[in-house]
């Protein structure tokens, strides 16, 4: 528990920052789910939506802090390589 009025203040900007990062990272997650489901379909036109969502998703993330810039520039080449294998598959 906090002490002092300072500390107080910090814990209340804490607890709303956590919350807004919960969130952000929610829909990272909901996004790259997304795009996950997309891969198995062989529908490339969704696929493509889904991963560009999903990588604006993560580079908003990241543009907000919450998740480092290096860890989503290797999420989204990730998301990149696997619609890519994808893509080769499916010819």
């Amino acid at each position: 528990m906090a002490n002092t009025k300072s500390a107080e203040k910090r814990n209340r900007q804490a607890q709303k920052r956590r919350a807004r990062n919960v969130n952000v990272r929610t829909t990272v997650k909901d996004a790259v789910k997304n795009l996950r489901d997309t891969l198995t379909s062989s529908d490339a036109g969704k696929t493509a939506d889904a991963f560009k969502s999903a990588a604006s998703r993560i580079n908003k993330a990241s543009s907000k802090g919450v998740i480092h810039k290096r860890a989503a520039s290797r999420r989204i080449s990730r998301l990149a390589k696997a619609v890519n294998r994808a893509k080769a598959a499916a010819k």
